[in-house]
């Protein structure tokens, strides 16, 4: 599945998604991000597709917001500039919560500047690895907005409160020893060996059950927001599920049969 804005290819499982704007620092248009959403939807409906890499072609991952839909909205008649800006809101909001609960690993491959709405994109995946040439930058507060693609919410999990509030507040860039450092990123890797090295680490995060895959990525994002109980709750739901599931069923009946072998040649 490839379009003029996102390259989406398969291999053994593992999905690969580039952001295709190199000219502009794949910064995200209107136009990028309706591919950008299909392209998502795509890969969480699809089975066969157990784990996504998700990157930028280039030299950036993301510059952020097109800065020519910003013109755009400056430019709308003053009664309509609410309206537009609260539908456009919608469909970030779409598309970054597409990303965040992919039911399936996700990993940020991080290769040049994740500005803006580039660096929450980063965030809205479950893990983050980035070159040497990687930088991160909420550099919302430069345009006199604030962080809409998560990154309130996503950030201050990675770093704390009071440091998330700190880069929001100044939109400072953030090389990537601080960014490992802080544990915004989660491994650092050469720019040579960036994508080959995400891909190969979705391939052992989706070793795994995909059924306990989804289910328990699903109940972890929610932790911080609920009490103990209802983690509880969840998982006692989710595991019922589990214990119908293929993969747990051909795993018990396969470590009996090798219990069995063994203990038959004893």
């Amino acid at each position: 599945m490839t379009t003029e804005l996102i390259e989406l290819t398969v291999t053994n499982g593992i999905a690969t998604l580039a952001l295709n704007r190199p000219e502009k620092r794949n910064a995200m248009s209107d136009d990028m991000r309706t591919e950008f959403i299909a392209a998502l939807e795509h890969v969480s409906a699809n089975k066969s597709i157990r784990a996504l890499v998700l990157t930028g072609n280039g030299k950036g991952f993301c510059a952020g917001g097109d800065i020519s839909g910003m013109e755009r909205r400056m430019k709308a008649p003053a009664g309509e500039i609410a309206f537009n800006g609260w539908h456009r809101q919608q469909r970030v909001h779409h598309t970054q919560t597409l990303l965040h609960t992919m039911p399936k690993p996700t990993i940020a491959a991080v290769n040049g500047a994740a500005s803006g709405l580039g660096a929450d994109t980063a965030l809205a995946c479950d893990f983050i690895i980035a070159n040497e040439w990687a930088n991160f930058s909420w550099s919302y507060i430069h345009r006199g907005i604030i962080p809409d693609g998560g990154g309130m919410y996503f950030l201050p999990r990675r770093v704390g409160l009071p440091k998330a509030k700190e880069l929001i507040f100044t939109g400072r860039k953030v090389d990537v020893n601080e960014a490992l450092a802080m544990g915004i990123v989660d491994r650092k890797t050469s720019a040579d060996t960036l994508v080959a090295d995400a891909q190969a680490w979705a391939a052992e995060l989706s070793k795994g059950s995909a059924t306990a895959l989804a289910l328990g990525k699903t109940i972890l994002d929610q932790t911080f927001e609920m009490s103990a109980q209802q983690v509880f709750a969840q998982g006692s739901q989710a595991q019922g599920i589990c214990y119908t599931s293929t993969e747990h069923r051909d795993s018990v009946m396969a470590f009996l049969a090798k219990a069995s072998a063994t203990a038959s040649k004893e």
